[in-house]
């Protein structure tokens, strides 16, 4: 008996790797969500779960977002949602968002942000395990592309990850003409963003120049841009393990801060638990929620032992420092991370640097410490 055509395969294919990760021993089928739009890609997607999931011991179900910004948008998303219930995905919801202005982000960030609220509110309203997103090695390639050219770490050069605790990308290793391809072999109907055209948008620049970079150097840039993205994010995983390590160092041996601060409340090793896993791996530090106590640190890192570490490790305690101090993961910078780095290796009395959250960072007295930029009340 023949198989699937070879698109259709190749999508099948990555998302049976995926879901051999997720798969649980205590004998319930837990339910997966895709995140759909209508295009090609999460169609694609949608079919492929379809076909995988209950293979895997899953329930699968979508989400279709509609962001309301183009007058069919309504529309495609109704279609949408039909063809994931016509290929057996349950439930199906279609979730109308608002994409707020005025933010100071630009119309793509702003987009992104009410999408991933969106499609989180889905899964938690649903119990989902995860949300699966159809991204692609051509939007990996992008991703990294675009954090070049801001000038970004590895942790943004890193790209996109495979799976977070709530997300799943099985795509990143299926381009984007399988996709297109894979719904042509099935009969999907795809819709075609007329966003994805719009040059006033960077990401669609973005791709425009890796096209033309393919066209004059030949085939095989977006995926050695995609493939170094694993690689740098396995070095950014090997160099967040010393950071963690070398944070508990420092903050084990800082002097005691006396009884009632905040900093007499971190754990027994000087770490918040905000910012180590049981193992002392760090994790992801949410904001602290809007009214919290901030967490501050009174006793602060010495600089001599920071100026010690090698500068990638160095960076990367500084930032767990200012995020075990309350500030906002999503607004610090690897720019406002440098100018702390600065009060450590370039020390000339500079002023206090001010950190998203409402802390300012400064040195005094030979150690980095973080304080409310004004009292609190």
């Amino acid at each position: 008996m023949p198989g699937p055509p070879p698109a259709v395969a190749v999508t099948r294919l990555a998302v049976r790797r995926a879901l051999a990760t997720r798969r649980t021993a205590d004998g319930r089928r837990p339910l997966l969500l895709a995140a759909v739009s209508g295009g090609a890609d999460s169609l694609a997607l949608a079919a492929a779960m379809a076909f995988e999931g209950p293979r895997a011991s899953y329930e699968v179900g979508a989400v279709v977002v509609d962001h309301g910004l183009q007058p069919e948008s309504d529309r495609a998303a109704r279609r949408a949602a039909q063809q994931c219930r016509e290929l057996g995905l349950a439930p199906v919801e279609v979730v109308r968002i608002d994409v707020p202005t005025g933010t100071g982000e630009g119309p793509e960030a702003q987009a992104r942000s009410a999408r991933y609220e969106a499609l989180e509110a889905a899964r938690v309203r649903n119990g989902a395990t995860s949300v699966v997103l159809a991204h692609t090695r051509d939007d990996q390639a992008e991703q990294v592309l675009l954090g070049l050219v801001r000038g970004s770490g590895t942790r943004s050069l890193s790209g996109m990850p495979r799976r977070t605790a709530t997300l799943l990308r099985p795509f990143l290793d299926v381009t984007a003409a399988e996709t297109r391809q894979a719904c042509l072999d099935q009969g999907l109907q795809v819709w075609d963003d007329p966003h994805n055209a719009d040059e006033r948008y960077l990401r669609v620049r973005v791709r425009r120049v890796l096209d033309e970079v393919e066209a004059r150097i030949g085939p095989g840039v977006r995926a050695g841009l995609a493939r170094s993205s694993d690689l740098l994010r396995a070095d950014g995983e090997a160099l967040d393990d010393l950071a963690a390590t070398a944070y508990a160092a420092l903050a084990a041996h800082t002097p005691a801060a006396g009884p009632g601060s905040a900093s007499a409340d971190r754990t027994a090793s000087g770490v918040p638990d905000a910012v180590r896993t049981a193992s002392g791996t760090p994790i992801a530090v949410e904001p602290a929620e809007a009214g919290a106590d901030v967490l501050v640190d009174a006793r602060g890192l010495d600089t001599d032992a920071l100026a010690d570490l090698p500068t990638g490790v160095r960076t990367r305690v500084i930032r767990l420092h200012l995020l075990a101090a309350g500030a906002d993961p999503a607004a610090l910078s690897s720019a406002q991370i440098g100018w702390v780095d600065d009060l450590v290796m370039r020390w000339k009395g500079q002023k206090a640097v001010d950190v998203p959250g409402g802390l300012r960072a400064e040195r005094v007295d030979g150690r980095i410490v973080v304080r409310p930029a004004s009292p609190v009340q």
